[in-house]
């Protein structure tokens, strides 16, 4: 039986847009999709919808990172039977809310600005060894973003729901990956989601944080490419 075309969505993490993987777009040429998210609405279940509506293929392995491993999940409650595969980087299914950090983090954004949020909130997350080319090349990205655009990514990642749900109800393949030094979610945290999964795998790459795709970008695509051999 030959296998439908597949395509490719690739979900941003806060406080990037699709550019952050300019790396990646050519994994799957002419058939992969790194939308910017923001502009698609103030809830998770509206990024997800509008995310996929940019597809056409019946057939779609869905990577995200953070909050975009978080639509990624989304999506796979959305359309189960289109999404042949979920890569999830530095994602965590559950969510606890934690009202007082949401208003702080908004209130650091608006009243400081988005080199002060940037400097505490997401410059932190990388590896101790990320190339500074690599972390200017992000923060370059964070600065060209509406600051509003920022605080509706902030609203969206604490406010989305649980969905530990989907992690374990999903049939197809679920590969967790983490960098050995991300803090959010945490190499215990990813373990434990991986086991969760029907068909889950586990990839701690060593030297790197949160942002894995622009830190590692030939070890996530060595990994991307085996999930696409194989979906």
């Amino acid at each position: 039986m030959v296998k439908s075309k597949l395509e490719l969505l690739l979900l941003h993490a806060l406080p990037l847009d699709g550019a952050m993987w300019a790396e990646q777009m050519e994994l799957l040429p002419g058939a992969a999709y790194a939308p910017t998210l923001y502009s698609f609405g103030d809830r998770i279940e509206s990024w997800a919808e509008k995310a996929l509506a940019l597809t056409t293929a019946r057939r779609l392995v869905i990577v995200g990172c953070s909050v975009g491993g978080s639509c990624a999940l989304e999506v796979a409650a959305l359309a189960p039977d289109r999404v042949a595969a979920l890569v999830l980087i530095g994602t965590k299914a559950w969510r606890r809310l934690d009202p007082v950090y949401h208003a702080s983090a908004l209130e650091t954004l608006r009243e400081k600005g988005l080199e002060a949020a940037w400097q505490e909130f997401w410059k932190p997350l990388f590896a101790k060894k990320a190339s500074p080319r690599t972390i200017e090349a992000a923060k370059r990205i964070t600065m060209r973003q509406p600051l509003e655009d920022v605080a509706r990514g902030i609203t969206v990642f604490h406010t989305r729901p649980s969905r530990d749900d989907v992690l374990s109800s999903f049939q197809g393949p679920v590969v967790v990956v983490t960098g050995a030094e991300d803090v959010a979610p945490g190499l215990e945290t990813s373990r434990k989601q991986a086991k969760m999964a029907h068909q889950g795998r586990l990839h701690v790459l060593p030297d790197c944080g949160h942002y894995v795709p622009m830190e590692q970008p030939e070890a996530i695509n060595s990994i991307i490419r085996q999930v696409l051999e194989t979906a």
